[in-house]
């Protein structure tokens, strides 16, 4: 019998844990964390599972695996927040996806038991926290990659659409 990857029914996951951040607003939290460098956050991981952070301290970034709490929807083509062409949302980053999960790529600061000091944060406020995964250089550096149509952003553009409302108002 073929798996068709139908057969598996219904997945249910639940949170470890909850992030912390300044951010509150969706229109006006960085994109991306490369947007969100020095913005500070913390992991706070359920006591249930603290245990499951022994060593973590020796990687200097964080997988952080989340859902998409406050998504409205599921859209299958977007206009991502770069460019103003519609987009397939797997070839873009958009919170309205069939399973809303996000990740980022965040800077551990330190670890105070169950919580997690993490920078460059681009996460609203209250997010559900799936799962960290640490990033390790060995394994998920890349060198010949493509990044498709982002190709066609350049560096200005980018840098104003990825922070989009963030500290607007403290320029």
């Amino acid at each position: 019998m073929k798996d068709d990857g139908q057969a598996a029914g219904p997945i249910t996951l639940h949170p470890i844990g909850v992030i912390h951040s300044p951010h509150t607003d969706p229109k006006a939290t960085p994109i991306q964390p490369t947007f969100a460098k020095g913005i500070p956050g913390t992991v706070e991981v359920f006591p249930q599972f603290a245990d499951g952070l022994k060593d973590v301290e020796g990687f200097s970034h964080l997988f952080i695996i989340y859902h998409f709490h406050r998504a409205k929807g599921i859209k299958l083509q977007v206009k991502p927040y770069l460019q103003d062409e519609i987009r397939g949302v797997f070839a873009c980053r958009a919170p309205c996806r069939p399973n809303p999960i996000g990740f980022s790529v965040c800077r551990l600061v330190r670890r105070e038991g169950n919580v997690l000091h993490i920078e460059d944060v681009d996460i609203l406020n209250g997010t559900p926290l799936l799962d960290i995964k640490p990033y390790a250089a060995r394994f998920d550096s890349r060198g010949d990659v493509r990044s498709g149509w982002q190709k066609d952003v350049d560096d200005d553009t980018a840098a104003r659409r990825g922070l989009r409302e963030y500290r607007k108002n403290e320029s």
